[in-house]
């Protein structure tokens, strides 16, 4: 079977490799289709795992079970999670599930842009999803980044009627626009410096700021009666964009860190602006089972689905090419392998 290899940012190859055989509690799928994550084209991120099969957001078909699978059998269409936590020890009943060791150590086997995915019995007990009739294997993929989102609005805490900045206006920011009317967010401002992005946000009626033009701060703070957005969600892997979303929080508002910066760099706060704004900083990485469960629930609502998205398509052998589309980030949101 062809795998996808990232040796470096710039070294991706299609190899062959024979196919995996499912162990009693495994399960072996055939991706249809497989998403490039916007993380995976950090390269002190990525190259850091190198050499490895690229790709966590898979979607495909099961043709073959252990024997002693019963909870999925030949033929059903599902999600796979690349991660799943073991769900007993102190950091799952807490709900935190992205520090659970079993949920770090976890993954795919070789990687989500293969043509066969084997599943190991953590993965396939705690996070496989059925896909029902009306979604296809494109709206399959978006389940694990829609998680990811699902878990940022719950981490910051929205309340009805909420102003929302999101600055980075990729997929997940995306995401997040097009979530925010149902986690209650009642004005929605999107901040960019892709013309591409800034209009797909505008076409979901966010109001949306170049911020090759102006100035983030003084246009939110016009926007907002210079109040502030109540809850800022801070894309870029990149201090500097934190720094700027720090500004635009209103008092008791919260910051959500969904991505992280750079190796070197350092973020300097205030701790009495912090405290007399009654400001929260939160992180929120990854996603569990929970936020998974309820991506797969807005998606079959419509709410995210792959033609909202969705701007590429490449075929296996074209990963690299796919990967440079992602990295780039020129006229681009979703990017995907059709294994079809």
């Amino acid at each position: 079977m062809k795998i996808a290899k990232l040796y470096s940012f710039n070294d991706i190859r299609i190899e062959e490799m024979p196919v995996p055989e499912p162990g009693p509690d495994e399960a072996l799928v055939k991706v249809m289709s497989s998403g490039i994550c916007s993380g995976d084209v950090m390269p002190w991120y990525i190259e850091k795992k190198a050499p490895l099969v690229l790709g966590h957001e898979p979607a495909g078909e099961i043709v073959k079970t252990g024997t002693r699978v019963d909870s999925f059998r030949p033929g059903d269409r599902v999600f796979v999670h690349h991660h799943a936590p073991c769900m007993d020890c102190a950091f799952c009943q807490r709900g935190d599930y992205v520090q659970c060791s079993q949920w770090q150590l976890s993954r795919l086997i070789p990687g989500g842009i293969s043509e066969y995915i084997l599943i190991p019995e953590g993965i396939l007990n705690n996070d496989t999803l059925t896909l029902s009739a009306g979604i296809t294997y494109e709206d399959g993929t978006l389940v694990e980044p829609a998680a990811c989102v699902v878990k940022s609005f719950r981490r910051s805490g929205i309340k009805k009627g909420d102003t929302m900045l999101v600055i980075g206006l990729g997929v997940m920011g995306m995401m997040h626009i097009l979530l925010a009317p149902h986690f209650g967010a009642k004005k929605i401002i999107g901040a960019d410096m892709n013309n591409f992005r800034l209009m797909k946000a505008r076409e979901t009626g966010a109001s949306v700021i170049d911020v090759n033009n102006n100035s983030l701060r003084e246009t939110v703070m016009s926007m907002t009666n210079n109040r502030g957005a109540d809850i800022v969600i801070s894309g870029p892997n990149s201090v500097d964009a934190i720094n700027s979303g720090l500004q635009c929080v209103a008092p008791g508002g919260t910051m959500v860190l969904f991505a992280p910066a750079k190796p070197d760099e350092v973020l300097t706060l205030d701790p009495n602006v912090i405290f007399f704004k009654d400001i929260s900083i939160v992180p929120s990485y990854s996603c569990g089972p929970e936020d998974t469960r309820e991506a797969l629930s807005l998606i079959e609502q419509g709410l995210v689905r792959a033609e909202k998205l969705v701007t590429h398509r490449f075929r296996i052998e074209e990963t690299a090419k796919a990967y440079q589309t992602v990295a780039s980030a020129h006229e681009s949101l979703k990017v995907l392998i059709d294994f079809n």
